[in-house]
């Protein structure tokens, strides 16, 4: 395989990340008018430097030849008083990103790769995730879950349970605090040329 070639495709997986992070911004606009929300945070591989890995791709894997790690959603972390809204949140996340979408912003992530984690306030409980169906009940496979749709728009995913670093990059990955605005942008985060934000206290 050429250089040429994986250099092009580290290129599209940092600019893949780039844009997740985009989409985190676009989104944290959207939600800061709920109320109920206490604060939203990035996690996964998009609040982190990525790393070199074989991926999935054949042509790479079959050549045993490392790039950077290949970011598939938009993990967020969603800390919230009330889940009365939920369809109301889905809504609007979903059409900031259609908005910025044609608006040329450069993002093209849609409304099904956000996966967002709901906590609460205080005790950092997982109370589920926002679904991403347009209505609830959908009459999907993954509506059957017990207990899927007893909130509306709260999704439940059978035998999940939030593995314990989940939150890790909380502390300088969070985007928006209620008592505090709007602290940074997802653009900040760190990034593989090694640069860091500031830190700031866990939730």
């Amino acid at each position: 395989m050429k250089r040429a070639q994986i250099e092009e495709q580290n290129r599209y997986l940092l600019r893949r990340q780039r844009e997740f992070r985009q989409a985190a911004d676009v989104v944290t606009q959207s939600w800061m008018a709920f109320p109920e929300i206490e604060a939203i945070a990035v996690i996964g591989s998009v609040a982190k430097p990525l790393w070199k890995e074989v991926p999935r791709f054949s042509e790479f894997r079959r050549a045993r030849i490392e790039v950077w790690h290949e970011c598939g959603d938009l993990d967020l972390a969603v800390w919230i008083d009330s889940q009365h809204q939920l369809g109301e949140l889905r809504r609007a996340g979903a059409a900031s990103l259609r908005k910025a979408f044609e608006a040329g912003v450069g993002i093209s992530v849609a409304n099904h790769q956000l996966d967002v984690f709901l906590f609460e306030p205080g005790s950092d409980r997982y109370l589920g995730r926002l679904c991403s169906f347009s209505q609830c009940p959908k009459g999907k496979q993954d509506c059957l879950v017990p207990g899927c749709g007893a909130i509306p728009f709260n999704k439940r995913i059978a035998d999940f349970q939030p593995y314990a670093d989940l939150l890790a990059p909380v502390r300088y990955s969070t985007l928006y605090r209620r008592d505090a605005g709007l602290l940074r942008s997802a653009l900040d985060l760190p990034n593989v040329d090694g640069q860091a934000p500031g830190v700031t206290s866990s939730l």
